[in-house]
């Protein structure tokens, strides 16, 4: 038997991607695929994977973010950066920034506009938009994840401190390393980053496969406790993982 579980984070406009098989831990890989399909459809056949892309696009937001932004955000406290709060889904089907910031604005109260970082991302959310309108079936597997917020609950729900890039990189990867360590991942698959996939996208990977093992163990911790839907059935939430409490 083999239960296989993975892990997404996009990647130069790409997917690093991370396996793992929970009924034989030395059973890993590590790959670059080009599509979120890519993996889904692999050999391994993961039965959860986390991906750290938003996933359901509200028609309107309020609060300034998703339901699941909004509740991952004040789960980080000063870190709270890092989860971009995602427009309406207007904007993120808009044709040009310009476009993206007035839907944004018109769909949303109070009014905001996504910022150029978020904006650059919406190329792939579409794309798992998309995929997983034309493959409802796919839903059961694949599930929204934040690698800060994973970091962060690894962390025993406390800040990390420490940022992965920038001067201080060197020190937040290392510390982001060992509470994958800690969660019980493989030192060979810590080890196992693929060529062109760098050090922070493929420990984010890892941290999106911790949350997808803790889905499948029935206790990862959904953000926020009552996710809604989009227009088409698209689940609204940021999953956690809850190491300490499933180890």
């Amino acid at each position: 038997m083999a239960r296989w579980v993975a892990g997404l984070d996009g990647c130069r406009g790409a997917w690093a991607g991370a396996l793992l098989d929970l009924d034989d831990p030395e059973r890993h890989r590590c790959a670059l695929f080009a599509d979120v399909a890519s993996l889904l459809d692999a050999p391994e056949q993961p039965l959860i994977v986390g991906i750290d892309m938003p996933i359901g696009l509200p028609d309107r937001i309020l609060g300034g973010g998703r339901g699941a932004d909004r509740a991952a955000r004040a789960r980080l406290g000063p870190a709270r950066s890092s989860v971009f709060p995602m427009p309406p889904r207007t904007a993120v089907y808009a044709p040009d920034y310009d476009s993206a910031k007035a839907a944004s604005r018109a769909a949303s109260e109070p009014p905001f506009a996504p910022s150029i970082q978020g904006y650059n991302i919406f190329r792939s959310v579409r794309a798992v938009d998309t995929l997983l309108r034309a493959r409802p079936e796919l839903l059961s597997r694949v599930h929204e994840v934040h690698p800060e917020v994973a970091f962060h609950a690894l962390n025993g729900g406390r800040p990390l401190g420490l940022p992965k890039k920038g001067v201080r990189a060197r020190e937040g990867l290392a510390l982001r390393r060992t509470l994958l360590d800690a969660a019980g991942l493989p030192a060979a698959l810590l080890d196992a980053r693929v060529k062109g996939v760098p050090a922070d996208d493929h420990l984010d990977a890892l941290a999106a496969l911790v949350v997808a093992r803790d889905i499948l163990d029935g206790c990862a911790v959904p953000l926020p406790d009552s996710p809604e839907r989009d227009a088409y059935g698209l689940p609204v939430v940021i999953w956690a993982p809850a190491v300490r409490e499933c180890r």
